[in-house]
């Protein structure tokens, strides 16, 4: 039967992958990567260097494959439910076709897999259609990356931590502290000016950028300086904690 392995490999640096998910490349004779188009072919190419600086003895290969487009408009479940469907045709028939038998197949999800990653989701439609196991290897969070390299802890004392996106975030409003990830609007210049925020884009690689200070202090800044940062790679990858007053 065929494995796979769904393998955390951390929010960018080498250095943050596991001795168990060095394990698990040596154990791969196909990585499955998604090709994103040229502004995110860094992405593809971070995954093959850390393949080629772990993996001992070289033979297995990369097969690319085409990302579906995801609709902006209209219903977001909706659209993520339809974009989620063509990735899982796209995987069975790539496993089916590029992995033999008995062989060992591997996704790299960047961070960790449990965390607004939509692997495991799409492998589950997968197995619908196409027979195999598969186990997943944990990985170095953006969120772990991101409070080491700011030296905080995550929660004050005692405190709970909510995780969320910045759609919620504009929804919801902000209620002690929270971690925002995928957000493109930049919606902690929705919270009182006196919210703390520890942002961070890139973490882990050679372009990691860190800002932190309070909303008022700090959020034009940051929103400047992303834009920038996209504008000059093609794309970003960043995530923040936020405080309340009260809560400091």
């Amino acid at each position: 039967m065929r494995t796979i392995h769904v393998i955390g490999i951390g929010a960018g640096d080498p250095d943050y992958v596991t001795a168990q998910a060095v394990t698990a490349l040596n154990d791969t004779q196909v990585f499955f990567a998604m090709d994103k188009g040229d502004a995110k072919d860094d992405l593809v190419a971070l995954r093959r260097l850390i393949c080629e600086r772990f993996i001992e003895k070289p033979g297995y290969r990369f097969v690319t494959l085409p990302d579906p487009k995801r609709a902006k408009d209209g219903d977001y479940q909706e659209a993520v439910a339809e974009w989620h469907a063509a990735r899982a045709r796209l995987w069975a028939e790539a496993i089916e076709t590029e992995l033999p038998d008995a062989a060992t197949g591997s996704f790299l999800a960047w961070g960790d897999p449990s965390l607004y990653d939509s692997t495991l989701r799409i492998l589950d439609r997968v197995a619908e259609h196409v027979e195999f196991e598969f186990d997943v290897i944990p990985g170095i969070t953006a969120i772990q990356a991101l409070t080491a390299r700011h030296r905080i802890p995550l929660n004050d004392i005692g405190e709970p931590v909510l995780i969320t996106t910045g759609r919620q975030l504009r929804e919801n409003g902000l209620a002690g502290a929270a971690v925002v990830m995928l957000d493109g609007e930049c919606s902690f210049l929705e919270c009182p000016p006196q919210t703390r925020i520890w942002w961070g884009a890139y973490l882990g690689t050679p372009d990691e950028m860190l800002i932190a200070g309070t909303v008022g202090e700090v959020g034009n800044r940051i929103t400047r300086e992303r834009a920038e940062a996209r504008a000059r790679h093609g794309w970003i990858m960043d995530t923040y904690l936020l405080r309340a007053e009260s809560t400091v």
